[in-house]
C-alpha cells in the first residue's frame, strides 16, 4: 500500500509539476531560476558543507555551505523575480524579505509578487515605484512566504515523506520507479534538481536521484554521440547537465526519455540496494550530485556503485542508440539553422 501512495504522489506531483512549466505564466523561466536557485543555495551548502566541512574538516568550508544553505528562500524568490522580469532592484527587495526562509515559500513569493511588482513599475510613475516597492511590494512578499510555509510543510514536504518511507519499504521497486522519473524529468526542461528540492527528498531517496542523475550523463552522452545529435561541445556539455541541452531533448524525446527512463530505472535499483544516503536536497544533478554523496557515505562504494551506474548508462545509451537509429533524428545544427 505505502508503495502505491508513494507512486501516486509523485505522479500527482509530476503532472502539477509539468502543467505549471508548460501552462502557468512564464512558468518555464520560473522553474528554470528555482532549479539555478537550487544550484546556488543547496549545490554550494551540499559541497562546501558535507564534503569540505564534515569530510575534510576545513571548518572555513563548513560555515560557508552553512550561510549558502540558509539563503534558499532568497536565491529563489531574487532569481524568480528576475526571470519573468522584474528589475533588479525590486526583485532583490522581494528577494532579501524572504530572509531565513525556505526555498519553495521564495519561489512562490517571488512569482506572484513579481508579476504585482511588474504591473507597478508600468502603472506607477517614476519614483513612485521605489516608495510602492518599499512600502507595500517587500512586506508583501515576506507576507505569502510565510503564509505558504505551513503549506508546503503541511503538502509536498509530507509527499516527501511518504516517498521517503515508501523507498524504505520497498527500495527496489520505489528505486525503479524513482530512478526512471528522475532521469527522464532530468533531461526535461523541469530539471531534477527543481523536483527533489520541491519534495525535500533525503536519505535513500535523494542518494538514488543524485546517483541515477550520475547514470544519465553516460546515457546521454552515448546517444548524443551515436546518433549524431549534437557537435562534440553539445555531447559535453548534455554529460555535465543534460538541461544545457534540453531543446535537442524537446526535439527528440521519444528515443532520450526511453533510453533515460530505462537506464535511470535500472540505476534506481541498484543504488535502492546499496544502502547509500545523501542528506543533501536538491542535488539531483550529474557532476556535482556525484561529488557530493561523499560526504555522506564511504568513498570506495561510492565509486563502486558510481562505476556499475556509469556501466549501465553506457550499455542503455549504446542499445537504444541502435534501436532507434532509423529515428527521424532533429539534430542541433538542424535546430540552429531553422
Amino acid at each position: 500500500m505505502d508503495i502505491l501512495i508513494g507512486t501516486l504522489f509523485l505522479v500527482v506531483v509530476l503532472a502539477l509539476f509539468t502543467l505549471f512549466t508548460y501552462r502557468a505564466p512564464q512558468g518555464m523561466r520560473a522553474m528554470g531560476a528555482l532549479a539555478n536557485a537550487a544550484i546556488a543555495t543547496f549545490l554550494v551548502e551540499a559541497f562546501h558543507k558535507y564534503v569540505g566541512g564534515d569530510l575534510l574538516g576545513i571548518k572555513f568550508l563548513g560555515d560557508l555551505g552553512d550561510a549558502a544553505g540558509s539563503l534558499g528562500g532568497v536565491a529563489a524568490a531574487g532569481l524568480v523575480a528576475l526571470a519573468i522580469g522584474v528589475s533588479p532592484v525590486y526583485a532583490l527587495a522581494i528577494a532579501a524579505s524572504c530572509g531565513g526562509l525556505d526555498l519553495i515559500p521564495g519561489f512562490v513569493a517571488g512569482y506572484a509578487i513579481g508579476f504585482l511588482m511588474k504591473y507597478a513599475e508600468r502603472k506607477v510613475p517614476d519614483g513612485i515605484d521605489l516608495i510602492v516597492g518599499i512600502i507595500i511590494i517587500a512586506p508583501l512578499a515576506r507576507l505569502v512566504a510565510t503564509g505558504v510555509t505551513p503549506i508546503v510543510n503541511n503538502s509536498l514536504l509530507k509527499i516527501g515523506d511518504i516517498i521517503q518511507s515508501s523507498t524504505e519499504v520497498s527500495p527496489i521497486i520505489m528505486g525503479i520507479i524513482l530512478g526512471g522519473v528522475i532521469t527522464v524529468v532530468g533531461t526535461a526542461p523541469l530539471s531534477s534538481m527543481a523536483l527533489t528540492a520541491l519534495l525535500g527528498l533525503t536519505g535513500m531517496p535523494m542518494a538514488i536521484a543524485a546517483m541515477v542523475s550520475f547514470a544519465s550523463s553516460f546515457i546521454n552522452g552515448t546517444m548524443f554521440n551515436k546518433l549524431k545529435l549534437g557537435d562534440r561541445k553539445s555531447r559535453i556539455a548534455v554529460c555535465i547537465e543534460p538541461l544545457s541541452q534540453a531543446d535537442v531533448v524537446s526535439a527528440n524525446p521519444v528515443p532520450i526519455y526511453t533510453a533515460n527512463f530505462i537506464g535511470g530505472a535500472l540505476s534506481g535499483a541498484v543504488i535502492a540496494s546499496s544502502g547509500m544516503v545523501n542528506d543533501a536536497t536538491g542535488t539531483a544533478t550529474p557532476l556535482a550530485g556525484f561529488l557530493v554523496m561523499f560526504g555522506f557515505n564511504n568513498p570506495l562504494e561510492i565509486f563502486i556503485y558510481g562505476a556499475i551506474v556509469g556501466i549501465i548508462g553506457l550499455i542503455v545509451g549504446y542499445i537504444c542508440s541502435i534501436l532507434f537509429k532509423n529515428y527521424p533524428i532533429v539534430s542541433k545544427e538542424d535546430i540552429e539553422s531553422r
